[in-house]
């Protein structure tokens, strides 16, 4: 895979020489056991995969290298690079503007553009709308585009079935950058509708079954429906396809009910359902895949807590906390500034989007047991400083550093 130019400061020695190790041991990405940091009183269990990804890297690249080659020209960004506060940080920090905030809300007017300012598109993608008046003003929106390939896959894909006559079902958040880009990519060529999860499936299914009465659609489904949907026949023919960052268990599963609902209608077997329901499970982004597989692994393992860090609006990351939460206590973190001390902590719940504060969050047990993974727009320096600031409550830096450099050695 492509080696990317991204600022050292994102890099870390010790992961770096971690993740190197395991990909030549396991070139087949088949072992999803953690990798284990013993520091004595403290010992940290690191999840298989986790941190940035192609696209991620790709984008970082693309955007510090436009800095780079364009100096005092404009330099917008759509929205945020990607869901990570410090790289956003970074960015600004070097004269970069934001067009708009992650809910599409303009905060420069694109009247205000000209032909030559740049502009960036962020790795979730964007609107064909977006996409149109950008190029009415004159801005080369090619050359500065950071789409992931695994979005554009997403989009091909639906491009493929539309030209069969299906209609596109995008599992996705509706609010989300790459769901409303993904979304109008698919809209063009065919009839689209998101779900945000199951439920959303399930009330589906009785529009498809006709269990719905169904004028109802328009309302239940309001601004998740393309211009023109016509429940009468937009629901006989579908494919699921997802935003890449869901749970992959999660679209799986709702692509497999809407296929036995679309089989139970029409009277059809398993080898024959293709006339009502397409095969797109060849979206599925292989590092949310990854990462999420990489998850269950650390699962299987003893621990008393799990650490997870990541951009607190980062969708990828909320995901890895809900499979961690299901099995024991653990605490969403963006950056290591949030672990007060050894015995406090603030975090997030993604759920009602508050940051909470909690005492005593490290047992008195020695050792104490933590499992630790992180999205995929957070930095690897980042998690180093994480483990870094937890040891440096109960070992020494010199101890720190001698297990770390015992760790790269190994992977040499």
């Amino acid at each position: 895979m492509k080696k990317f130019s991204i600022p050292f400061t994102y890099r870390s020695s010790l992961i770096s020489s971690i993740k190197e190790k395991r990909k030549h041991a396991d070139k087949l990405k088949k072992d999803f056991t953690p990798t284990q940091l013993d520091f004595g009183p403290i010992q940290i269990k690191l999840a298989r995969h986790f941190g940035f990804c192609y696209g991620v890297e790709n984008a970082i690249e693309i955007a510090f290298k436009t800095i780079e080659e364009n100096p005092g020209k404009r330099i917008f960004l759509l929205s945020e690079m990607i869901h990570n506060p410090l790289v956003n940080k970074d960015l600004l920090a070097r004269g970069l503007q934001f067009l708009q905030d992650t809910s599409g809300k303009n905060l420069v007017p694109f009247e205000e553009l000209t032909s030559k300012d740049i502009v960036i598109i962020p790795a979730f993608g964007t609107t064909i709308d977006i996409e149109n008046k950008l190029k009415s003003i004159g801005i080369a929106i090619e050359k500065y585009n950071t789409t992931c390939p695994f979005v554009e896959k997403v989009w091909n894909r639906s491009e493929q079935i539309a030209k069969k006559n299906y209609t596109v079902i995008v599992h996705g958040k509706p609010t989300h950058e790459e769901t409303r880009a993904t979304f109008s990519h698919a809209a063009v060529n065919t009839p689209t509708v998101i779900v945000n999860d199951m439920n959303d499936a399930i009330i589906l299914s009785d529009f498809i079954t006709g269990v719905s009465n169904a004028t109802d659609f328009y309302s239940i489904f309001k601004g998740k429906y393309s211009e023109g949907f016509d429940i009468d026949k937009d629901l006989t023919r579908i494919g699921v396809v997802n935003q890449t960052t869901m749970l992959a268990s999660d679209t799986q599963a709702i692509a497999d009910f809407l296929k036995k609902v679309m089989i139970k209608k029409h009277n059809l077997s398993e080898e024959n359902c293709s006339e009502h329901f397409a095969d797109t499970r060849d979206t599925l982004c292989y590092a949310t895949n990854d990462n999420q597989s990489a998850v269950y692994g650390l699962l299987k393992e003893e621990a008393d807590l799990a650490i997870v860090v990541g951009g607190y609006n980062s969708s990828n990351t909320s995901h890895l906390v809900e499979l961690c939460e299901e099995k024991l206590p653990t605490y969403y973190i963006d950056h290591e500034s949030r672990i007060i001390s050894k015995d406090s902590i603030t975090h997030f719940n993604f759920h009602n989007k508050t940051e909470l504060f909690t005492n005593n969050f490290l047992p008195e047990k020695r050792p104490f047991k933590i499992l630790m993974t992180s999205g995929a727009s957070c930095p690897d320096s980042v998690v180093e400083n994480v483990i870094k600031k937890i040891c440096g409550y109960f070992i020494s830096e010199t101890e720190f550093e001698e297990v770390c450099l015992k760790t790269i050695n190994e992977a040499l």
